[in-house]
C-alpha cells in the first residue's frame, strides 16, 4: 500500500490539466502541459499549500481524473474478475475505484514538496495509439524517482490506464490486493469494502 500511495504522491504531481478536447495533444506535450499547470496551481495557492483538503480533492477531481480512462483501468485491474461480474457490479466498481482514487490523488497532493520533473524522450510513431511517457520525479535530498505514464488514444484523445514507479505498476498493485478480496467475499464483497473505505 506504501507503494501505491509513493506512486500516487509522483503521479499528481504530473497528470493533471483541463485542456480542450477539441484540441489534438500529443501525449508527452500532454504531459508536460498538465504537469506545469499542476503544479502552478499549488505554488500559488495558499490553501492548498495548508492542507485545505476541500480544496486539494476538487484540484484532484477537477484536473487530474478526466484524464484516465477508468473503464480500460477497470478492466485491467480486475482482469479475469471483469467478465463474471455483472453490468452493475461492473459500474459501481469503476464508481468505487475512482473514488479511492480521488481521495488517495487528494493526499498525495497534499503532500507535494516542491518536485521538480524531468521528461525522457518519447519514442511515438505515427499513429501509434499506445505509448508510455517516461519521466524522472526529482526530490530535494532524494533520490529520482521514474514515472511512467501508459497512456492510450481514444478517438483524438490520449487516456492514461496505468503508471509505472520503479517498474511496479499500479494496476498490478491494485489486482492483487483486489483478486484476493475477491475469492475472500465476492465482487459485491470488494465493492462494499470500497465504499466503505470511501466513506
Amino acid at each position: 500500500m506504501k507503494l501505491i500511495v509513493n506512486l500516487l504522491v509522483s503521479v499528481a504531481l504530473v497528470v493533471c490539466s483541463s485542456l480542450a478536447v477539441a484540441e489534438i495533444v500529443t501525449p508527452s506535450v500532454l504531459v508536460k502541459n498538465t504537469a506545469n499547470e499542476v503544479l502552478e496551481i499549488i505554488k500559488n495557492d495558499k490553501d492548498i499549500q495548508a492542507g485545505d483538503m476541500h480544496k486539494i480533492t476538487a484540484l484532484a477531481e477537477d484536473k487530474v481524473l478526466p484524464h484516465f480512462d477508468f473503464v480500460h483501468m477497470s478492466r485491467l485491474v480486475l482482469g479475469k474478475d471483469w467478465s463474471p461480474a455483472s453490468k452493475e457490479q461492473q459500474g459501481l466498481f469503476i464508481s468505487e475505484f475512482r473514488t479511492l482514487l480521488i481521495r488517495t490523488y487528494a493526499s498525495a497532493l497534499a503532500k507535494y514538496r516542491n518536485q521538480t520533473i524531468e521528461y525522457k524522450p518519447l519514442r511515438e510513431q505515427s499513429g501509434d495509439t499506445d505509448v508510455t511517457v517516461k519521466t524522472l520525479i526529482l526530490q530535494p535530498g532524494g533520490e529520482p524517482l521514474p514515472l511512467n505514464y501508459k497512456l492510450d488514444k481514444a478517438g483524438e484523445e490520449w487516456k492514461v490506464y496505468d503508471l509505472e514507479i520503479g517498474g511496479v505498476s499500479l494496476v498490478n498493485s491494485y489486482r492483487g490486493q483486489f483478486s484476493t478480496e475477491i475469492r475472500k467475499s465476492g465482487m459485491d464483497g470488494l465493492i462494499q469494502k470500497l465504499a466503505d473505505k470511501n466513506k
